[in-house]
């Protein structure tokens, strides 16, 4: 690892991605001209751009170049749902969630985490599912511990979530499945100095500000948000030195045990957007294009890749790649998304909170 770190630092984009006429695109530059959307571009790669880790734009509309992969098993956690192929992140991000595995042994949390969506091999918006994690620095953990018998890639697959809250009861906790542990874990997620944000559902937010007795200068970054009932999400800073990385808004002062946590529990979140009917049907909306990410993302999109996966795994300690030759995960096809949709319907109330 020690050598790893060598490589790590950011460099501005003709460094990091070695601008030379040498970069052949793995879609073709035809590709980008043909007004396919973005998703389905990033959405289609395999493998990361080569190149130092650098993350470019903001965690919803931006890409990264120079992932690298958390190996699908290790000690303390198991990556699932590996046919998105979401497992990279920024090397940082990925050593974190590596100590974080760890940490949460030590707090009673099974044998380790059960890590979810990270980010596509070069970042960049995903065919379903996320609007951010778009470059490297967002994480899920599954509320779930990582099981003593190893999940076979297939139980990975199929695993249900299991979420905390109760189904028939507005913004309830399931005491019968929310534990202390799973309040320890979350708080030491979020105790780290590199995590910006962790993103619960506020009834899970209201949970920890009515019984976390413990020290609550961190509560203040655990952010209340729609879903994030069956896992919780990581969101680390922009690494020192990434010119590149668009950073979000600072978490307000205070432990967000405040009226911004208490207008989740109003009606208005939940509100369907009131209809004018006299207003004209709204456009359909314009899929993102590669044109409207960052400018570095066009490079990120049609630079050389590695080998194979095995090049740009990190190399914890402990982890493993899968003994087959063949790759663990299947490529979503951009043709036809793999892994969870969204709901057809998903309120978005008309003003939030600052700093959610």
């Amino acid at each position: 690892m020690q050598t790893m770190k060598k490589t790590w630092g950011t460099r501005p984009i003709a460094t990091a991605l070695m601008l030379t006429a040498a970069f052949v695109g793995a879609t073709g530059e035809g590709a980008l001209a043909e007004g396919r959307p973005a998703k389905e571009l990033f959405g289609g790669m395999t493998l990361p751009a080569k190149a130092a880790p650098s993350p470019y734009g903001s965690y919803a509309k931006g890409c990264i170049a120079g992932a690298v992969a958390i190996p699908t098993d290790g000690p303390t956690w198991q990556a699932m749902r590996l046919s998105r192929n979401r497992r990279w992140g920024h090397p940082q991000m990925i050593a974190l969630l590596e100590r974080f595995s760890k940490d949460a042994v030590q707090l009673g949390w099974g044998s380790g985490i059960l890590i979810g969506d990270i980010s596509q091999p070069r970042g960049g918006p995903m065919l379903s599912g996320h609007a951010s994690h778009q470059i490297g620095l967002d994480a899920d953990i599954w509320f779930t511990p990582k099981p003593a018998q190893p999940l076979s890639p297939q139980q990975r697959e199929d695993m249900p979530f299991t979420s905390m809250l109760v189904k028939d009861k507005f913004l309830t906790v399931d005491k019968r499945l929310w534990t202390d542990t799973h309040a320890r874990v979350v708080v030491q997620a979020a105790s780290y100095p590199q995590v910006e944000r962790i993103f619960v559902n506020p009834a899970i937010k209201k949970k920890l500000c009515d019984t976390w007795t413990g020290d609550r200068s961190v509560l203040g970054k655990i952010r209340p948000i729609y879903g994030h009932d069956a896992h919780f999400h990581i969101r680390m800073r922009c690494p020192e030195g990434a010119s590149g990385c668009k950073p979000q808004a600072a978490v307000p002062p205070g432990d967000g045990c405040d009226k911004s946590l208490a207008w989740w529990f109003t009606q208005e979140p939940w509100a369907a957007p009131k209809k004018d009917p006299n207003a004209k049907p709204a456009p359909k909306p314009r899929a993102m294009q590669v044109s409207d990410l960052p400018k570095a993302c066009s490079t990120v999109l049609q630079a050389r890749g590695p080998a194979n996966e095995y090049e740009v795994t990190y190399q914890a300690s402990g982890g493993a790649m899968p003994s087959s030759a063949a790759s663990a995960f299947a490529a979503p096809i951009a043709s036809s998304p793999q892994g969870f949709e969204l709901p057809a319907v998903v309120p978005v109330p008309p003003a939030r909170p600052s700093g959610w």
